[in-house]
This record gives structure tokens, sequence and C-alpha cells, in this order.
């Protein structure tokens, strides 16, 4: 597909029948094909729905407008989340985003069954508890899954940055301490690369009693070398003062088996663990994922349908369209869909242009047209 030009935008619109649904079908085709392919279109097929009092759809309008943001902030959450559980596979979010197997703009276009026959709050309470039972999931799911990847971003963090400051448990072998003796204790210092030779010069005779030739070089990264140094107890807070004054920082490190072994051992267990969830979480991510956006265009037919009707009257003949605009084209489309539909409202040619609120005019959608129109922003993720 032609990223260029092509919008992951569509617009659901919807005009009253001519003679037939058909002939306004292809009337709209015409018009928006004839100046060089304004707009990708489709037929948006609704069932027919058994329609009550015109006070039952009012109150569904204003219901269904809540239903639908919604519905729409659980797609995106999960098309989001999906996007961060796949970290450094952003290409792949992508193909994980399907519904029913396809791709979203085909989803929009196909035939879709639907879970009532009549108008009424039945259908919408089966969609909203649906979707509520999927973000309610989903937020149990991701704080799960975020509470392991934070605990072992955190085990990490503690074994990575600069000498000072990380952790030198997977550095530092046994063998270079004296352990178990009375007398005598090996200190690690971080020494700066700078003043190595000042190391090699001073370090014997920075307090009484070191050990001659005690001292070996364990470890190194950008800026300072790691060293170990042998000398008595007692000489120590004389050390770590003198050695202050050269740069030396001599790190509190007590040489203890057991703790260095549990660390290593509970970065494996979260290791592990993080990758066992992965699979499953993904898989339960695409199947929500789809359920959500079906749930979505659902929720979007209805809405069609309902102001379809308290616009154009009964009985009910309609033409619900889908298109997709070329970016490009955009403001002339407008135009040609103005053109083709300003009879439908008297009202229409001065809203048009103007950009005031008009008393007693629903502009919950801001944007007024003498058509039906919904925006579908297919665009569900935001990557940083």
């Amino acid at each position: 597909r032609d990223k260029g030009t092509k919008m992951t935008e569509f617009w659901l619109i919807s005009a009253p029948g001519e003679k037939t649904c058909q002939q306004t079908w292809e009337k709209l085709h015409a018009a928006t094909t004839k100046h060089n392919n304004l707009s990708t279109n489709s037929k948006f097929n609704i069932p027919d729905l058994k329609v009550g009092t015109l006070d039952v759809l009012v109150g569904l309008s204003d219901e269904l407008a809540k239903l639908d943001a919604f519905v729409e902030s659980v797609v995106k959450k999960v098309a989001q989340y999906m996007a961060d559980v796949l970290e450094d596979s952003k290409d792949k979010v992508q193909e994980n985003l399907l519904a029913n197997g396809a791709l979203l703009e085909q989803q929009w276009q196909a035939e879709h069954k639907f879970c009532s026959s009549s108008l009424d709050r039945v259908p919408f309470l089966f969609i909203f508890k649906g979707v509520n039972q999927i973000d309610n999931d989903l937020k149990a799911r991701a704080s799960a899954y975020n509470n392991l990847k934070g605990n072992l971003q955190n085990l990490e963090r503690k074994n990575a940055g600069s000498l000072l400051t990380r952790s030198l448990a997977d550095i530092v072998k046994k063998e270079d301490f004296v352990l178990d003796s009375e007398y005598l204790v090996t200190l690690l210092v971080i020494v700066p690369k700078l003043n190595y030779n000042d190391w090699v010069k001073q370090y014997e005779t920075l307090a009484e009693m070191v050990v001659p030739r005690s001292s070996n070089v364990l470890f190194e990264d950008q800026d300072s070398y790691l060293c170990n140094v042998t000398l008595f107890r007692k000489a120590v807070d004389d050390f770590k003062h003198k050695a202050r004054e050269y740069k030396f920082m001599v790190r509190d490190f007590q040489y203890n088996e057991e703790e260095m072994k549990a660390d290593k051992e509970e970065m494996n267990r979260l290791s592990t663990d993080k990758k066992k969830q992965f699979g499953p979480l993904v898989r339960w991510l695409k199947v929500n994922f789809s359920e959500a956006f079906i749930a979505w265009i659902h929720v979007k037919a209805l809405r069609v349908f309902v102001e379809s009707v308290l616009r154009y009257g009964l009985p009910v003949n309609f033409q619900a369209m889908l298109l997709q605009p070329n970016k490009k084209t955009m403001k002339k489309l407008r135009e040609v869909l103005y053109e083709l539909y300003k009879h439908l409202d008297s009202s229409a040619a001065a809203i048009i242009d103007a950009t005031m609120d008009i008393p007693g005019l629903n502009l919950s959608q801001q944007e007024y047209y003498p058509y039906v129109y919904y925006k579908i922003d297919c665009n569900l993720l935001e990557f940083k």
C-alpha cells in the first residue's frame, strides 16, 4: 500500500436512498472517482434494525456516543500495550493487530453479523460488558507483567553502570579475597585510569600494615579500574581516609557467596518468568484486540443507523458508505460531498463556513455536515 497518499483514516457517512439505495451508492462513487479517485469507497452494510420511538432513538444516540468513545479508548489501549510488550520489535506490531485475521482497513469493509436485530439497550449492554471485561483484564495483566518487567530492569540496572555504583557480584571471584582471617581484610578500590600509576606507586604506603604486592586489577570500565588490596583490619579507616585524598574510592563490599547466588537466581527466575508470560500475553492481546475492534465497528454501525433515522426520518431508507480519503485531496473530497448533499439541510449552507457554535445545534462532533458523518481514526499507535 502506498503510505504516502492513503490515510489510516476513514469517513463513515450515510445519505438518504434516492429511488433506491443502490442509486445513492452509485452517485457517490461516480462523484468521488470522476475527480481522479478522491477516495476508495465501499458500502457499509448495516442490517435492518427494528426501530423504537423517536424519544428512544434520541436517548440511544447519547448513549452510543459515550459507548463509542469508551470502546475506541479500549481498542487504542490494547494496541498501545501490544507495542509496549513487543518492545524492540515495533515492526511486528502491525501484523499482530488484526481483526478476525484481516487487516483493519479490510475489516471495516467486511460483512458483520450483529448481536441483535432490535435497536434497544440490549446490544449496548452486551457490547459494553464485553469491552469493559477486556479493559479490566488488560489492567490486571499489564500490571502483573509490568511489575515483573520493572523488577527485572532494576536488577539489570544494578548490574550495569559505572564501577562506582554497579553491583560487583558478577565481577569478583572468591580467590580475589583473603577470607576468614582474624587480622587481614581485602578491600575493593575504584581507581580512575588517569591515576593508576599513582595507585601502583602509593597503595602500599597509604596506611600502615598494607600487604605488599597484594593489589591486582580485577576489572575495568571506560574510566576506571577495579583493584583489590589486602591490609590489616585495624588500618582500614586510615587507608580509606588517605585513599580519598588521591581520588581512590573504596567500595563498600562484603564477599558473600550466598547473597550473590540469591541475586543471580532471582534474575534468572524473573527472566524466565518474563519469557514464559510473553507468548500467552501477546496471544491474549491479539484475540482481545480483534474482539474490541469488531465491537467498535458494531458501535459505529449502530450510531450511523440511529443518526440516519433521526436525520432522514422513517421509513428507514439510507445508504451507509465507507470512504478512505486520499491524503492530498481531502479538501476536494469535502467539497464534492457538500455539493452532493447540501440539499439535505437548508441550514447547512450557513453552517459550512461558520466556525462558531450555533445554539440548539448539537456540535458534539464539532464538525457538522448535511450528511451523517463519523471519522474513524485507524492510526492506533503513538510510537514515541
